[in-house]
Order: structure tokens, then C-alpha cells, then sequence
């Protein structure tokens, strides 16, 4: 079963420095019917005006990704860390029993575009942690590259729930296909470009969930640059 969340129904607000967009509920944004897909909380996608950006803040209970598209992310936060994400990063970070963290564009010629995942840990209370790693060179001609998993197999960061996250850059014509195993859902959003899943079409900023499928077949009909979820299957709800 696929069930396409179209880039035009996401929550959307441009605050001016800001123009975000929302795939689940988050902020300002409620819909009952979009709360998340299995442990995926939040993928918000951001464009940060120069000069831009989020001042100190908290968060408790999430593990949280952040990847660079374009642009560069300055980020400090109250474990000492202070870095700047830029393309092809990955970010973790663990809030856990809490954490403060500030992110801002500090560039002064362009916009900075990110992908922010909020995924929801496997208990709550963990010592808050960071991981920051570079996978810019693995990001090339037709890749699928894990970037975050439970166990930090293959080099990916190392999150706290039974989920994988693989970074995917297809160019055009290029055909992958991806077995599921039993009961694992996924989610695929798309970045740029167009891209065909079985006989569903996803353009730029296009969500797809997945469950009870097998065998995927994805087809770049354009360049395509998209995140891949591999997932938990969530229990049926019995009323």
C-alpha cells in the first residue's frame, strides 16, 4: 500500500527569514490525519534567509537529524559543541532528558536549504549526545547510502530507534530495487527531481508511505535526490 503526500499539502508558513514546510503536524501546523508515519515524527524542509536562523532553544525526547542540501548550518548547542553543517552532512543529534541548541545560516551570499527529522527514540531520558559525520563523497552518480541506523553499520550515524535513513541520488533513467523485509514500513521523500515508485510518481518536496509491500522498484525519471525510511511496522489499532 502507497499513499502519496503531494508537496502542495504540506503545512507551509514563510515568516520571511524563514520559509518552511511541514510533512507532519509541527508549530503551527495541526492536521489529526498527518501526525507521523510509524517512528517518523517530523521532516520539516527549510530555506533560512542569510544572516538567518533559530536562537537557543530546548528539546527533550527526540533524536533528531539534520541534513544539508545547500547552504551551511552554524550549530552550538549545551553539550559544547559548536560546527557548521554544510551539502552532504549529517547531523545527529540526541535531546534526551534535554538539550539547547542554536542554528543559524551564517552565510552572507545564500540561502541555506535543510531537511530537519525529528524521530522518536526507543525510550526516553537517554543522556543527550551529538554525531556529526560527512558523506559528500559517497553522494554521487547514482548512490544509496545509509546514513543513520540503530547500529552505525556502514559508518552511518548511530540513532537511537530501529530505523535506517538512506540518502538516494539517482540520475535519470536509473532503475534500483529494494526489498522490504516483513513488516518494515517506509517513507521516501523527495528532494528534487522526479522520481517513480511502482506506478506512483513523486515530484520535488512529494511524500510517499509505505507499508506492506515487498519488492520496490524506484525509477529516476529525472536527476533525483530523496531520503529513504526504513521502518518499524506500527500495530494495528484495535477499537
Amino acid at each position: 500500500m502507497m499513499n502519496l503526500r503531494k508537496s502542495k499539502d504540506r503545512g507551509h508558513f514563510d515568516f520571511g527569514w524563514l520559509s518552511t514546510y511541514h510533512s507532519f503536524s509541527f508549530g503551527e501546523y495541526y492536521d489529526t490525519n498527518h501526525m507521523g508515519f510509524s517512528k517518523l515524527r517530523v521532516i520539516n524542509e527549510d530555506f533560512i534567509n542569510k544572516g538567518e536562523g533559530f536562537p537557543m532553544h530546548g528539546h527533550k525526547d527526540m533524536e533528531i537529524i539534520t541534513y544539508v542540501v545547500s547552504g551551511a548550518l552554524a550549530h552550538k548547542d549545551t553539550l559544547n559543541n559548536s560546527t557548521v553543517i554544510k551539502p552532504g552532512e549529517v547531523q545527529r543529534m540526541s535531546a534526551g532528558s534535554g538539550i539547547r541548541h542554536s542554528e543559524y545560516n551564517h552565510l552572507k551570499n545564500q540561502k541555506t536549504h535543510i531537511l530537519q527529522i525529528w524521530i522518536l527514540p526507543e525510550k526516553n531520558n537517554l543522556a543527550p549526545g551529538y554525531e556529526q559525520k560527512d558523506f559528500s563523497a559517497d553522494l554521487l552518480k547514482n548512490t544509496f547510502k545509509l546514513v543513520a541506523s540503530q547500529t552505525g553499520e556502514e559508518n552511518s550515524v548511530t540513532v537511537h530507534q530501529d530505523i535506517k535513513l538512506y540518502i538516494g541520488k539517482f540520475n535519470q533513467n536509473y532503475l534500483k530495487t529494494i526489498e522490504l523485509k516483513q513488516n518494515r514500513n517506509a517513507w521516501i521523500q523527495l528532494i528534487e527531481g522526479n522520481l517513480k515508485v511502482g506506478e506512483v510518481h513523486l515530484e520535488s518536496g512529494d511524500g510517499l508511505a509505505i507499508s506492506q509491500e515487498n519488492i520496490l522498484k524506484l525509477f529516476a525519471q529525472a536527476d533525483s535526490h530523496f531520503l529513504f525510511f526504513d521502518l518499524p511496522q506500527q500495530p494495528l489499532r484495535v477499537i
